[in-house]
């Protein structure tokens, strides 16, 4: 059926392994998945927490003494985390800084599990691999002192091109996907950020262009906007979707290869066509597919209100979370696969 909904998941899911978390999707929800990801367990459950970890003991690096910390705050104004930002130590060359995130390590490490388990019918055949990697910009505004952030996105940015590139000389391009998290650029249109430059808009076009130019042109290619999910709260409460329509106008401009999708949160109190009314203006290419985060736990009648009420504004390919489920219970797992289900189904 060619308006048959599909399911996407953003990428990080509570279970002990990628095994674990290919049989449990794939048994769930298998035939409505285009891409599956690992479950981003290990180091990654909490997201960019390893690049943080990692620049605290990285030899190039120190606490700026002269930058004070950044309070996180979630939209209802609790500190979330008091965050100390770094600089490069005196003396290093930037240029010649070296990270050591392995994020193409762990996508192959995981690919060998799902090959053989497609192979052996327990992934379905034509799903393809998905692989998260956040934007140079998360670790850039929560970590670095503002005064070397622009040379640290810039090395940075080009440490994960990297990583791409290594996941790209192994495994097949036609069996997997990239998808790129964006959630600080996001925060720094809301004004979430004290210290943005007054060229915000450029960095973020040239940053979001950058690292989808840098994806080969036969592996998939995705975005998923993010507000932002500690203790499942956002950072920022859209008032609409307006600005999320710009990010994807600008990624789009920016972007000269093919981009198959975009994911966009949906919070559980939006409802109303006021919410929805700037995906009017998306003009997306052919080839893209448009991906809603509205599927919220325990409230079937409301995920299907909150897409019958966007449905009236731009065509939906499928629906998934807001965000990863990854610092949840474990037991919620099923039940979500659950109401994603009721929702395709």
């Amino acid at each position: 059926m060619a308006d048959r909904l599909l399911i996407h998941l953003v990428g990080s899911i509570p279970l002990d392994n990628a095994e674990d978390v290919f049989r449990t999707v794939s048994s769930a929800v298998g035939s409505y998945l285009r891409r599956i990801p690992d479950g981003e367990n290990g180091p990654r459950r909490l997201w960019i927490g390893m690049i943080s970890a990692m620049l605290e003991q990285h030899p190039d690096f120190e606490l700026d003494p002269e930058e004070p910390s950044f309070a996180m705050r979630l939209w209802t104004g609790e500190v979330h985390r008091e965050l100390k930002r770094l600089r490069f130590r005196p003396g290093c060359s930037p240029r010649e800084v070296r990270f050591a995130t392995n994020y193409a390590g762990m996508a192959i490490e995981s690919f060998a599990v799902f090959d053989r388990l497609q192979r052996d019918g327990v992934v379905p055949a034509g799903v393809k691999f998905q692989i998260a990697i956040p934007s140079p910009m998360a670790p850039s505004y929560n970590y670095i002192s503002h005064r070397c952030r622009a040379e640290f996105l810039e090395i940075f940015g080009q440490h994960l091109l990297d990583e791409v590139a290594k996941i790209a000389d192994v495994l097949p391009h036609d069996r997997i996907a990239i998808q790129w998290d964006v959630l600080q650029e996001i925060l720094v249109l809301e004004g979430y950020f004290p210290d943005r430059p007054g060229d915000y808009w450029s960095e973020i076009r040239s940053v979001l262009g950058r690292i989808g130019n840098g994806v080969p042109a036969r592996i998939e290619l995705g975005y998923h906007l993010c507000y932002g999910s500690p203790k499942d709260q956002h950072l920022v409460q859209p008032k609409d979707s307006a600005i999320m329509v710009e990010v994807i106008r600008a990624i789009q401009e920016e972007v000269r290869r093919p981009i198959e999708f975009f994911h966009l949160p949906v919070p559980i109190e939006r409802k109303d066509a006021a919410f929805f009314r700037p995906l009017a203006g998306l003009d997306l290419r052919p080839e893209s597919e448009l991906y809603l985060g509205l599927v919220h736990l325990n409230d079937d009648a409301g995920n299907k209100a909150r897409l019958a009420a966007a449905k009236e504004f731009t065509g939906v390919a499928g629906v998934g979370t807001e965000c990863g489920w990854g610092r949840g219970d474990p037991a919620r797992v099923r039940l979500l696969l659950e109401a994603h289900r009721h929702m395709v189904a």
